[in-house]
Order: structure tokens, then sequence, then C-alpha cells
């Protein structure tokens, strides 16, 4: 927002302090908006950082699982127990927080499955590869789990960065612009007027001789 440069007149000048009350209105609006928006993203942070905790051990224990089980089966037998593969479907429901589109999921199939329900025999499969399939479902619970969270924590934070951007330009730029301004027409409309005093002073004297 820019402020324009204000001419020195009565009228500019009550243009201009109606301007100043909008904007300082408006900067007390936008600081409100941004407590509120900081105060949720407090109360969405705290879960959404225990999920990822839980994320990060959870592809700790698949990843070290997956490395026994590599030595144990290799790449190509890995890939054959891996088959076939599912497509896993989710239903979504928009929402909106303080005016920002987050989505949370509403309804999923269990990601974790038993070894008939992958298919796999279990005399070939064996131990180590079926605890690395049971720890990366249950990574991929956690991680479908989280990623609405995460959504939300990441909007939450570009929203109070763009607040902020706004109240700062609103209270430290904009208005004390315009309050400079306000005072640099001020004291021309009165010094302006101390001359059209004196100059009527001098022609009533004149007028007096």
């Amino acid at each position: 927002m820019t402020v324009r440069r204000l001419a020195a007149t009565r009228l500019e000048l009550l243009r201009a302090r109606r301007e100043l009350r909008r904007v300082k209105h408006g900067a007390s609006l936008v600081r409100r908006k941004r407590e509120a928006l900081v105060a949720e993203l407090f109360r969405s942070a705290r879960p959404a950082l225990d999920l990822r905790d839980r994320v990060s051990r959870a592809a700790t224990e698949a990843a070290r699982s997956l490395l026994d089980a590599l030595a144990i089966h290799g790449r190509s037998g890995l890939d054959g127990m891996s088959r076939p593969s599912r497509d896993i479907s989710l239903e979504l429901r928009p929402a909106v927080v303080w005016g920002i589109p987050v989505s949370d999921v509403t309804d999923r199939p269990p990601l974790s499955r038993t070894l008939d329900a992958r298919g796999t025999d279990p005399a070939l499969t064996g131990p180590a590869a079926a605890t690395t399939a049971a720890r990366f479902e249950r990574l991929a619970d956690l991680l479908v789990e989280a990623a609405p969270k995460e959504q939300r924590v990441r909007r939450l934070g570009d929203a109070v960065s763009r607040t902020t951007r706004q109240m700062r330009t609103l209270e430290q730029r904009v208005a004390p612009r315009l309050e400079q301004q306000i005072v640099q027409v001020r004291r021309q409309l009165e010094e302006r007027e101390r001359e059209d005093r004196t100059r009527l002073n001098r022609f009533r004297r004149g007028s007096n001789l």
C-alpha cells in the first residue's frame, strides 16, 4: 500500500485524517487476526510434532528391517514378495480455518495387513520380510495420518507470515507516512494562515493612515 503525496489544503487534510483512521483500524484487525492465527498454529503444531517424531521412529525401524530382509532375500526376492501392488483410496473433507483452506482425512482403509491379506507364502516369506512389510505398512499409516496435520501447520505458518507483513506495513510504513504528511500539511496551512493575517494587518494599518 502506497501513500500519495498530499496537497496543502484543508480538504486533503480531512481526507488524510480519515484515511489514517482507516489504516489504524485495519492494522488493529490484522493484528487480532494474526493473534488468532498464532494461537491456532500453536494448537495444531503440538500434534503435528508428536506425529513427526512417531514417523521418524517408524521410518528408522522400517529401514533397519529392510536392510535385514535384503541381506536374506536380496532385492529380486523382495520384489517378488511385493507383488501384487494395491491401490489405496482416501476420502478427504475440505475445511476452512480462519479463512485458510485445509483438508481432513475422513475415511481410509486399514493399511496394516496380515500375511494372508498380502497374498504371500509364509514359508517363503520368512520373518524378516514379514516384519519389514508390517513396519512399512505402519509407516504408511502414520504418513497418511500426519499429512493433513502437516498441511494445516504449513498453511497456518504461511498465513501468520503474510499477516505479520501486512501488519508491519500498515503500522510501520503506511500509518507513519500519513502522520508525517498530516503534520507537514497542517504546518503549511498554519504558516499560510499566519501570512494571511500578517498581510491583512498590514492592509488594515495602511487603510487607517
